[in-house]
């Protein structure tokens, strides 16, 4: 059997992750004329020492992520063992290569604000086919484990309560362009980092979760 503890301190290490690399996306990605519909541009506004503290951001938080990843393994774990832990498998190595993708971003920066613009298409078009192809994987890695958390919560025998299902990381990632798309003001803020608040929104309320039912199973 779980311990309670394990439960909080794995979910508030999935926090600290969704934290750091959201910090470190944001300094890497953030553009306050949120251009992040037109290829690279987004990065005209990025300064190198911005770029670099955001990258160490970012690198180093990454691999907090698969503790966090394991965290929500044990909280579903009750309602299905294997599909669980698949979940787990997939949710950790989607995080890996995210951490290869976040690691190459201040050179993306560098690239598209050091060089002039007409010498630069050659080197972003090996940039996109190395690393840019990476967070198809990605995307597909939170897609699966968000199909997955659904369904196990949904089956009442998880750690989690069933409206815990409407907070997978799939449908925070479009609350956040829904935002965007409504409130552009506020949403060019949220978009730059969507996967990371997602991730935060998720790991803060599954810690709350587990910390009332430690709270409350103690004598």
């Amino acid at each position: 059997m779980t311990d309670r503890r394990d439960l909080i301190l794995t979910g508030l290490i999935g926090l600290l992750a969704a934290t750091l690399v959201g910090v470190g996306e944001f300094m890497l990605h953030f553009d306050s004329l949120a251009r992040y519909g037109q290829g690279f541009d987004f990065f005209k506004g990025v300064t190198e020492s911005r770029a670099t503290a955001g990258h160490f951001f970012g690198v180093l938080g990454v691999p907090l992520y698969v503790v966090g990843a394991w965290h929500i393994y044990l909280m579903m774990r009750p309602a299905n063992r294997f599909w669980a832990k698949l979940a787990f498998f997939v949710m950790a190595y989607g995080c890996i290569v995210g951490g290869v993708w976040i690691g190459s971003r201040a050179t993306a920066a560098f690239l598209v604000n050091a060089i002039p613009e007409d010498a630069v298409a050659s080197a972003i078009g090996l940039y996109e086919l190395r690393y840019e192809s990476l967070l198809t994987v990605v995307r597909v890695a939170v897609l699966f484990v968000s199909g997955i958390f659904v369904w196990l919560v949904l089956t009442g025998r998880s750690n989690y309560p069933r409206w815990m299902a409407a907070l997978n990381p799939i449908v925070l990632i479009l609350a956040s362009f829904l935002v965007f798309w409504l409130v552009p003001s506020i949403g060019k803020y949220l978009m730059p980092i969507a996967l990371n608040v997602a991730y935060f929104i998720l790991f803060s309320v599954s810690t709350m979760i587990a910390a009332r039912s430690y709270i409350g199973a103690s004598p």
